[in-house]
């Protein structure tokens, strides 16, 4: 009797242990589908992407999931190209696939597959994404998570204007963020009582920037704006040095945000400019250090950039409302993403009628003796910002 009841409690025993995993294993996830520019152009950008939306998925399941079911991710390589990504969101969709998606990385690519997105008419957050013309096409599941790039150049020309610079110079790749860049800068330029003394575009993806530096040094600008991704921020200051010019003040965007670009240019990042849309040194919530920076590093082995965190805030910013919903109805989560704030690691969310980003704000940093410094607004500066204005 004992051998046969021993025998049966094992056999209770184990069918208890195994039978959470025998439920969990009939759970259907939730599919998120997309692409990013694994390869390709954006290829330093997308991979932070990329690992921001696996940490926050593995976050996310580890504490149960989205509405108790497991989030699956599908993300594929669109090669930084359109034409990839577009062909990516169509199967995903067209074939049923994913019950959501997240955004590519870049406007461009965002531009490029909103016609698809709309006739399946799905929400979608731009984690990517801040062109001000996605927001001026009539799209009605397009929700901007992070400041539009008019304003990328705001923080930067109020310092230059209050330090009494009066003068300024603007080249910029022709993409459509670039483009959004540099308009925002000749606009805000204007309002700060600032005069733009030269301004130029070259083509987006063009690595040899020695015509244009040439250009530039004839001018010998005091303060240069340098519109573009990663490679644009790179290359030109390297054909500045060829030229033999360096401007006082150098400001671009997207790559100075970048620990590789200070391993990559040593020295030559110093003083460099930029705008961020989040920092690891400046956080909203002490919390968020814990939850989202110290993970990040461990997993990783690198610190997060702003575009690591885009990409994790994307996912907040989703669950938040799905979780107030206690839905996957499509129709309820674009009222939910139409018409709700909410916090994420990047800041606040919330958005006006056409779904662009209204409540969050960008900082403004500056290499500083080997240290990505946040230098504005004041309120969250770890320094002061070094303007060099004893070179002019």
């Amino acid at each position: 009797m004992k051998r046969w009841g021993l025998l049966l409690l094992r056999r209770v025993g184990l069918f208890s242990a195994l039978f959470p995993l025998v439920v969990a294993a009939e759970i259907t996830p939730i599919v998120i589908g997309g692409s990013l520019g694994l390869t390709g152009k954006y290829e330093q950008l997308a991979l932070m992407q990329k690992r921001g939306f696996e940490l926050w998925q593995h976050q996310i399941n580890r504490q149960g999931g989205m509405l108790g079911r497991p989030v699956e991710l599908i993300l594929k390589d669109d090669q930084s190209d359109k034409k990839q990504a577009i062909e990516i969101y169509r199967n995903l969709l067209d074939n049923k696939k994913v019950d959501l998606i997240f955004a590519p990385y870049s406007s461009g690519l965002t531009n490029a597959i909103m016609p698809v997105v709309e006739s399946h008419n799905i929400p979608l957050i731009a984690s990517g994404a801040a062109a001000n013309m996605l927001w001026e096409q009539g799209y009605k599941n397009l929700f901007g998570l992070f400041l539009p790039a008019s304003r990328y150049t705001v923080g930067f020309l109020e310092m230059i204007a209050l330090s009494g610079i009066t003068e300024i110079t603007i080249v910029t790749a022709n993409d459509l963020f670039s483009q959004a860049i540099a308009d925002g800068a000749r606009k805000w330029a204007e309002d700060f009582g600032l005069t733009v003394t030269f301004q130029r575009d070259f083509q987006k993806g063009e690595r040899d920037l020695l015509a244009v530096a040439t250009e530039i040094a004839a001018y010998t600008p005091k303060v240069l704006i340098v519109c573009g991704h990663y490679n644009e921020s790179i290359d030109m200051l390297k054909a500045l040095e060829k030229v033999g010019y360096q401007p006082p003040l150098y400001f671009a965007t997207i790559g100075p945000a970048l620990e590789k670009f200070q391993h990559q240019l040593g020295e030559q990042a110093e003083g460099v400019f930029s705008s961020v849309q989040w920092s690891s040194q400046a956080l909203h919530r002490k919390e968020d250090g814990e939850l989202f920076v110290q993970p990040f590093i461990a997993e990783y082995g690198v610190e997060p950039s702003y575009h690591a965190a885009q990409a994790y805030a994307a996912g907040q910013v989703l669950v938040a409302a799905i979780e107030e919903n206690q839905s996957l109805d499509l129709d309820a989560l674009r009222k939910k993403l139409s018409t709700f704030h909410t916090l994420n690691v990047i800041g606040r969310y919330g958005v006006d009628a056409t779904g662009r980003q209204v409540r969050h704000f960008a900082l403004n940093s500056q290499w500083q003796n080997g240290k990505l410094e946040i230098v504005w607004p004041a309120e969250l500066a770890t320094s002061q910002p070094q303007l060099n204005i004893s070179q002019q």
